[in-house]
This record gives structure tokens, sequence and C-alpha cells, in this order.
């Protein structure tokens, strides 16, 4: 596991009897680290969804089990008397999650796609850095990479995931911690009538870029340029709960401040 992760989440993968350590390197490293491993033992394989050449069939269909997500999501919001969402939020770490739903939605609704915002943590933002680069070409973000955000802190795109939201992602957003520790509070305590949902910190940033586009007068222009307004229909993943219950509390109990 990379640096900066977490205790209780390394306890969560020794309980189901794995051998796993914290590492003094990042996300990106440490999946070489374990490919070099695999590559000493005899049958050893590396089940990864970050892509690279040589190594592109395993990624894919974690790709397609994502897909899963957005097949069920429009399903349900078809049952609910919704047609499509207009917008999807969608959290991204190497960009198999937001691949995989932003291939779906592409090919579901090819004559009316809905406007997708990828969302990244600030410190590991390699998408939104090639999407500013604007030359098609990835970028990676190096060294160490700390944010709450542990699912998202990847420095290294997926290669067959880049190909796909380049060519169709309308926004690439990279969001400092305090946005997805803030959303995590407002899920946990919504206003009178809503659902709570309890959010962890990767989970939750969607929704808090959204609500800083929808309240946040410095970003107008960006919420003008999504075409958000009363009539925007969004779909958000929460990929995760209070996997670290220690921090969650920090965040939505203590108000543990975040920059």
């Amino acid at each position: 596991m990379p640096k900066g992760s977490t205790q209780n989440r390394l306890n969560h993968i020794l309980a189901e009897n794995a051998a796993a350590t914290i590492e003094e390197v990042n996300y990106d490293a440490c999946v070489r680290m374990a490919a070099t491993e695999a590559a000493k033992v005899k049958n050893g394989v590396v089940i990864q969804d970050t892509a690279w050449k040589g190594y592109e069939e395993i990624p894919s269909w974690i790709m397609q089990g994502y897909g899963s997500m957005a097949m069920e999501a429009d399903e349900q919001l078809h049952q609910l008397g919704i047609d499509r969402p207009t917008h999807i939020f969608v959290q991204a770490g190497v960009g198999s999650l937001a691949g995989g739903v932003q291939g779906f939605f592409a090919n579901r609704y090819p004559k009316c796609p809905p406007i997708v915002c990828v969302v990244e943590a600030d410190t590991a933002a390699c998408l939104y850095k090639g999407a500013a680069a604007g030359d098609g070409a990835e970028y990676n973000v190096e060294g160490d990479m700390p944010t709450i955000m542990a699912g998202l802190a990847c420095g290294e795109p997926n290669t067959i995931s880049w190909d796909i939201l380049k060519d169709h992602v309308s926004v690439f957003a990279a969001a400092p911690d305090w946005v997805a520790a803030k959303a995590m509070r407002m899920l946990a305590a919504p206003i009178k009538g809503d659902p709570q949902v309890t959010s962890g910190e990767s989970g939750a940033v969607t929704f808090g870029v959204q609500c800083e586009v929808m309240t946040n007068p410095d970003y107008i222009g960006l919420k003008e340029a999504l075409r958000l307004d009363g009539d925007s229909r969004v779909l958000l993943f929460s990929t995760e709960g209070d996997t670290d219950p220690e921090r969650y509390q920090e965040i939505v109990w203590d108000g543990k401040d975040y920059k």
C-alpha cells in the first residue's frame, strides 16, 4: 500500500489473511513493486486497473466491471421515470472507473450524451494535467501525493481510459481535500427531507465539486459552461462509505479542517 495509507485500511486487508505492508513510496511505485513480485512467482498475475503497454487485458475487464455500475444506475433512473442524466460527476484515480462510466453513457446516448465532469484530488490530478496540456498525450504526477482521498491518489493514467476520456469528457476538475471533507459533512447531515448518505473521502468529492460550482460565485462561468440549472438531472457515484471509521469521525464529527 502506498505512503499515506491509514492503519485502519491496512488492517482491513490483513483481516482477509493477506500479506500487506505500507511502503514509503506512492501508489504507482507500489503497482510496479507488485508487478515485479508477481513476475518472480510461477503463474503470478497482477490484478490492477492501471494499464500500460503490454498490460491491457485485465484493466479492460475491470473497466467493463465498472461499467456495470453505470448500467445499473441507468436502469434505476428509468424505473424512476427519468429518461437520462443530463450531467455526470465521476471521480478518478487512474481513470478506470471514469472511463467505464463515460464509455457506457457515450454509447447508451450517442445523440445526446450527458455532460461529464471528471474529478481528481488536486495533488494527484494526472488527467487534469493531460487535459490542460491539450495535446492528447498522457501526463504523470510524480512524487508524494498527500490527500485524504486515498482512492484517488494515483499519478499515472490508465492508457485505455485516457483514450476514452480525452475525447468525451467536458470538464476535468482538481479538488483540494476540504472540498471532499465538506461534502462528507453535507451528505451526513442533509437538508430536511433528503436522505442521509454515509460517504467516504473519495466517494464524496464529486458532490463537493458540484456544490461549489452551484453555490460559489467564483465558478459562475463554469456553472454556465456546464449548463447546470434547475432542470439538470445530475448522477453521482459514491464509491466508498466510512471505510476508515476513525478518519470519517474526525472529519464528520470533529470537523477536522483540511486545506
